[in-house]
């Protein structure tokens, strides 16, 4: 049985994906927080040095934090907190688990980017900083990792109707957005994860260093 180590896969995207993988006899590693902290250095050291010699044959980095603040409202610790969840977390955990990818032979990485790496907007600074700079790491790894049998790509996901979209927005306000969006509407959950499973799937045997925008035609007005 293959094995998906997938973070952030509590809820929305991520819980969708998690599903995914789960639908197609995958053996899906989802921790909590109490399990793995990505805002906490010294908890993300210990999760790898408690499952080091595990073998995920995929790895899908989905959590991020996402404070929206114009450049002169930004405090300290949402800039830090969102550098450490969005960007150093990732890179350290592939730093810990893809040394036994190599030793297979095989891997797949999504790393899960946004539409504000694509285009952006106000307020969204420092997250578009983590989203465009997660995607460096995919570009890096997927040329390094390649000889190793491991394709590595960037999904990057546009308006997308989670819980938390629901919760934020008005049905109103959704509409709205909505129509902003060539093909009318916002993405359902399961979209993404259909994307994300196919870059991870054996029918993938090419597609690297890839950033592939889910947006409905969004980044295209």
């Amino acid at each position: 049985m293959r094995k998906a180590f997938i973070t952030g896969g509590s809820r929305g995207i991520g819980k969708a994906i998690a599903l995914k993988f789960q639908e197609n006899g995958y053996e899906v590693v989802t921790p909590s927080r109490q399990e793995l902290n990505l805002t906490d250095g010294n908890s993300i050291d210990a999760y790898i040095e408690k499952h080091k010699n595990e073998y995920f044959d995929v790895i899908v980095n989905n959590a991020g934090i996402n404070d929206i603040h114009e450049i002169s409202d930004i405090t300290d610790e949402e800039l830090d907190n969102m550098i450490q969840t969005n960007l150093v977390a990732p890179i350290k955990l592939l730093r810990g688990f893809t040394g036994e990818m190599k030793k297979h032979h095989y891997g797949r990485i999504v790393n899960i980017g946004s539409i504000w790496a694509v285009v952006s907007k106000g307020g969204r600074c420092v997250y578009s900083a983590t989203k465009n700079g997660i995607h460096g790491v995919t570009n890096t790894l997927a040329v390094e990792l390649a000889p190793d049998n491991i394709l590595v790509n960037t999904v990057c996901p546009g308006f997308t109707l989670t819980e938390l979209t629901k919760k934020n927005n008005t049905d109103k306000e959704i509409r709205t957005i909505s129509g902003d969006i060539p093909i009318g509407r916002m993405a359902e959950p399961e979209e993404i994860a259909e994307v994300v499973y196919f870059l991870c799937s054996d029918k993938n045997t090419y597609l690297t260093g890839q950033k592939i925008t889910v947006d409905g035609g969004f980044s295209e007005k």
